[in-house]
C-alpha cells in the first residue's frame, strides 16, 4: 500500500510550477502470532525514515550529504525480521516500561517493594527481558500536507516484566515536510506505576563507514550525573565545569572520550526538574559530509551513549559494527529517579498522563 500527499509550492519568483510528494510505502513483512509487522517507509522528497510497529523502532534515516549524496546514518539490520531474533543493542527501538537502569532490579512504591529482571549484571536496563523494544505495536499509517506518520499503540498488562497497573502507551512517530522526524508519547495507568519512555536509534552522520569520534557535538546541560563502576548514578548532580562533560561549547567527540578515559553513557542534565518546556538540548555536526542533527525535546536528561559495547556486530549492508561507530541521544527522565528522591519522579498516577516529545532535525552545511 502507498499513501501519497502531494502539495503544488510555487516560488514567489519561479515560474516553474514545481510538485512536492510525500510518499508512505506500507509493507507486511512478518506475523507473530495474531499480530501483523509492518515495515513503514516514509519520504518527504529530500530524505527517507523507515520505521516499524515491531519494537516502535527507527530501522533506517537516509539523509543528504553536503554533495547530495543519500546514505543511511541509523545503525541497523538487513531486515525487521533480523530484529527479532538478533541480540541487539536496542538498534532505534522504543526503550520501556521504564528506559535506562532501575538500581539492583528493584523499586518501592506506598511500602510494596517491585523486583524486576536483573538484565544488566545487578540491575534492570530498557524495561526487562522482553520490553517495548520486543512488542508488536497497534500501527496507525497517516498523513497530511506537511506531515507523513504512524500512531502505535500498547497495553502493557498489570505485572508485566514485574511492573504494577495496566498501562496503555501510544506513540506517533513523523516524517516532516522541513527533514525533522517528530517522536511524542502518551501512557496513562489504572495503578499508580513508574514509565520513562525514550528512542534509542544510534546515528552516525558520516554514513556508518567508521567511528564517530570525528563528530562535533553540543549540549546545552550545565550539569550531569555521575555513574558508579555499574554505571548507576550515585545520586550527585554535577557541574560540567572542568570536565570531560562539558559541551556546552561544541567539541570533538574524540578528544572528549580520550580526556573522559573512555567512552559515554550518562546523563546530560537538561533541566533540573520535570516541566513542558520544549528547547533544544543537542546540536551535531559532521565536518566532513556536512551533514547536522539538533534535537529538542522537553525530558528533563538525555543519556549521552557511544556505543562504547559495540564489538565485531554484524550489521545491515555487510558491515560489522565496531566501538564507537554510533552515538544515542535518549531524551529521558534521569535513570534510577525511582531510588533516587533528589531525581526528577518517573511516578505516574491514576488519571494523570505522562507525556514526552522529541524531535530530530537533520540539516546540511556546506
Amino acid at each position: 500500500m502507498v499513501i501519497a500527499v502531494s502539495c503544488d509550492q510555487k516560488p514567489k519568483q519561479e515560474p516553474i510550477k514545481q510538485e512536492i510528494k510525500l510518499m508512505m510505502k506500507v509493507e507486511k513483512v512478518a506475523q507473530i502470532g495474531e499480530e501483523e509487522v509492518f515495515k513503514y517507509s516514509l519520504d518527504n522528497g529530500n530524505m527517507q525514515v523507515e520505521m516499524t510497529n515491531y519494537g516502535g523502532l527507527i530501522s533506517k534515516i537516509v539523509v543528504p550529504d553536503k554533495d547530495g549524496n543519500m546514505e543511511n546514518i541509523a545503525l541497523a539490520l538487513d531486515s525487521i525480521p533480523d530484529y527479532f531474533t538478533r541480540k541487539l543493542l536496542f538498534f532505534g527501538a522504543t526503550a520501556g516500561r521504564v528506559a535506562n537502569r532501575i538500581s539492583n532490579a528493584r523499586f518501592e512504591l506506598d511500602g510494596v517493594t517491585y523486583e524486576l529482571a536483573k538484565t544488566n549484571g545487578e540491575n534492570h536496563l530498557h524495561g526487562g527481558v522482553e520490553g517495548f523494544n520486543k512488542k508488536v505495536w497497534k500501527g496507525e499509517p497517516y498523513s497530511n500536507d506537511s506531515i507523513l506518520g504512524v500512531k502505535m499503540t500498547y497495553l502493557s498488562v498489570d505485572g508485566e516484566e514485574g511492573y504494577p497497573g495496566n498501562l496503555t502507551s501510544t506513540l506517533w512517530m513523523e516524517l516532516t515536510r522541513d527533514n525533522v522526524i517528530r517522536i511524542k508519547f502518551e501512557s496513562s495507568t489504572d495503578q499508580k506505576t513508574i514509565v520513562n519512555l525514550t528512542n534509542h536509534t544510534y546515528f552516525n552522520l558520516g554514513g556508518i563507514k567508521r567511528d564517530v569520534l570525528d563528530h562535533e557535538i553540543q549540549f546545552w546541560a550545565d550539569a550531569y550525573t555521575p555513574v558508579d563502576g555499574e554505571l548507576i548514578p550515585t545520586g550527585e548532580v554535577k557541574d560540567v565545569t572542568g570536565t570531560p562533560f562539558d559541551f556546552r561549547t561544541p567539541k570533538i567527540l574524540g578528544d572528549q572520550i580520550a580526556a573522559n578515559g573512555g567512552g559515554f553513557d550518562h546523563n546530560m542534565v537538561t533541566k533540573k526538574e520535570k516541566s513542558p518546556e520544549f528547547k533544544q538540548i543537542a546540536r551535531v555536526k559532521h565536518a566532513a559530509t556536512g551533514r547536522t542533527l539538533e534535537m529538542m525535546s522537553d525530558a528533563p536528561g538525555v543519556q549521552f551513549y557511544t556505543g562504547n559495547f559495540l564489538k565485531d556486530f554484524a550489521g545491515a549492508e555487510g558491515k560489522t559494527y565496531q566501538q564507537y561507530w554510533g552515538f544515542c541521544l535518549e531524551s529521558q527522565v534521569w535513570p534510577d529517579g525511582i531510588n533516587k528522591p533528589n531525581f526528577p519522579s518517573p511516578i505516574l498516577e491514576p488519571g494523570e498522563k505522562y507525556t514526552h516529545h522529541i524531535e530530530y532535525k537533520f540539516g546540511v552545511e556546506k
